[in-house]
């Protein structure tokens, strides 16, 4: 561009005509400064189409309501090498207490196993600590199948429902296991080294609390395979538990589809989270003390703690979501929630949108879930529920082992639909039209709804947590240059069958006492 106006310049002087080069070069300067402005428009609204900030978005409801795309993976858990049985020689025994709610304390089995497996010790059926958050003793024997458990697992770690006694010239010794405090996320060098020293000193060891101590990032495919055998199959609840699940999920789906929403709208989050602005001041007193009897104190201010996502979807705004989306007023919804703070005042405008509202009480009235609707078994029930749902939207996946764990178990049950709301995304789109800027508030909340994941096989980003995506590494397929992503053999537990037997893992090794569960004939 220098060299044409410079030859204009000379071309103007040897001319002898001043001004009408001028003219030239002003012509030409002006025709360059609209096409670099043209060019620059174009471009920009080239980017903003690309962002999707302007273009109009539509959500397709009804692909909604059926699984999302595979990309050609499958679920696979099974073993893809060398995997040997569980030794004769034992190294101890392993006793566990679980603690928390029921999803935290199946996450924590999950690690038990693993750490089992790790120090070639024998697993004592974990121990759930039932007490302390639901007021409930059923225990591992109330809630899940443990024959089930015990036969799933017996490639993987020899099981026993107690520690045995010793007999030993004619007399009886009981093994007392040593009390050990785990570090939360442990590494797996911490139970090969001062875990499994304690055990070889002491015969026995007694983890607890047990929630959170085992590293969940672990460079071993195969460890990690081994903890969705445990959350996948393994931990299977007991038959009644399952028939009433059933039970429920026919008598919602004889109506059609239907979605699963986990309303996470309790006291306990609600404190954690620090949202207390949009409650009354007597409310506002109740949730402050809650948190300040069983959390760390902390400055929270609410704006703040809302424009970054952290406080979960009240009632209305899930409502006000989902029609965004294009759900109707005669969708089909059950809600998995524990008692909701505030009662009838934040349900009443989800009501309005969505009138098909359902419980595990409201569809079955059995005396059984009646009296425990708030206990492990209503849990459990809710859980098969949301599993089984045609779509399921949790409020809040932040701290929530309820959402996190069945999030993981609908990825691995068939990529089935999630919705997942953006809080972040979502936060100023709320927040304009609580100020009365209604203008193209659907269309806004669709475009945030629109750069989420459905439910598809999709890379796993720090803090999402493997219970959450177990992706790839419980997952295979069956054409591929990738041969760590390659289905294993169709045979793969028959060859780990005849491993078993050829190294004489029978019931003669289990049976040391009437304590002891038989694994290999069951």
């Amino acid at each position: 561009m220098r060299r044409r106006l410079g030859h204009h310049r000379q071309h103007g002087k040897q001319g002898g005509v001043g001004g009408r080069g001028l003219l030239l070069k002003l012509l030409i300067a002006v025709f360059v400064v609209l096409l670099i402005c043209t060019l620059s428009l174009l471009f920009s609204a080239t980017i903003t189409a690309t962002n999707g900030s302007n273009a109009p978005s539509e959500i397709n409801v009804e692909k909604l309501w059926e699984s999302a795309n595979s990309g050609g993976w499958r679920p696979s858990s099974s073993p893809r090498t060398d995997w040997p049985s569980p030794p004769k020689e034992t190294r101890g025994y392993l006793r566990v207490r679980c603690n928390g709610g029921l999803n935290q304390q199946r996450s924590a089995i999950c690690n038990a196993v693993l750490a089992a497996r790790i120090m070639n010790a024998t697993l004592v059926l974990p121990e759930l600590d039932a007490n302390s958050f639901w007021h409930d003793d059923s225990g591992f024997h109330g809630i899940y199948d443990v024959e089930h458990f015990i036969q799933s697992l017996r490639f993987d770690v020899r099981i026993v429902e107690r520690i045995p006694e010793i007999h030993k010239n004619g007399k009886t010794k009981k093994i007392k296991a040593f009390q050990l405090r785990t570090p939360r996320d442990a590494p797996i060098s911490w139970y090969t080294t001062e875990a499994l020293e304690k055990m070889k000193e002491h015969g026995a060891i007694y983890l607890t609390p047990f929630s959170h101590r085992l590293a969940e990032e672990i460079d071993n495919p195969e460890y990690q395979r081994l903890r969705c055998r445990v959350n996948y199959h393994a931990l299977r609840f007991k038959p009644h538990i399952m028939k009433l699940s059933e039970s429920i999920v026919d008598k919602l789906r004889s109506q059609g589809h239907f979605m699963a929403i986990h309303l996470r709208f309790e006291m306990d989050m609600l404190a954690f989270a620090g949202c207390f602005d949009i409650f009354s001041p007597a409310e506002q007193k109740i949730l402050k003390k809650y948190r300040m009897e069983n959390f760390a104190k902390k400055t929270l201010i609410y704006k703040e703690r809302r424009a970054i996502g952290k406080c979960p979807l009240t009632p209305e705004e899930v409502g006000l979501l989902l029609r965004a989306m294009g759900f109707n007023n005669s969708t089909r919804m059950y809600l998995a929630a524990g008692e909701l703070f505030g009662g009838e005042h934040f349900m009443k405008p989800f009501r309005a949108l969505f009138p098909h509202l359902e419980n595990h009480s409201s569809v079955d009235s059995s005396e059984e879930l009646a009296a425990n609707a708030w206990g492990l078994i209503g849990s459990a029930v809710d859980y098969m529920v949301c599993l089984l749902a045609d779509i399921f939207m949790p409020t809040y996946d932040g701290p929530s082992n309820f959402a996190n764990n069945l999030l993981g178990h609908r990825l691995y049950y068939g990529f089935r639909t999630n919705i997942r709301p953006d809080r972040k995304g979502l936060a100023p789109v709320f927040t304009a039209r609580e100020e009365g800027q209604t203008a193209g508030f659907e269309e806004a909340v669709r475009r945030v709804m629109l750069k989420t994941n459905f439910g598809g096989p999709h890379k796993r980003v720090s803090p999402e947590s493997f219970y959450t995506n177990s992706w790839p590494e419980c997952f295979c397929q069956m054409e591929t240059q990738n041969p760590d992503d390659k289905c294993p053999s169709e045979n793969v537990m028959q060859i780990l069958h005849s491993q078993l037997e050829s190294e004489n893992m029978d019931s003669e090794i289990y049976n040391q006492s009437d304590s002891v569960v038989s694994l290999a004939e069951r």
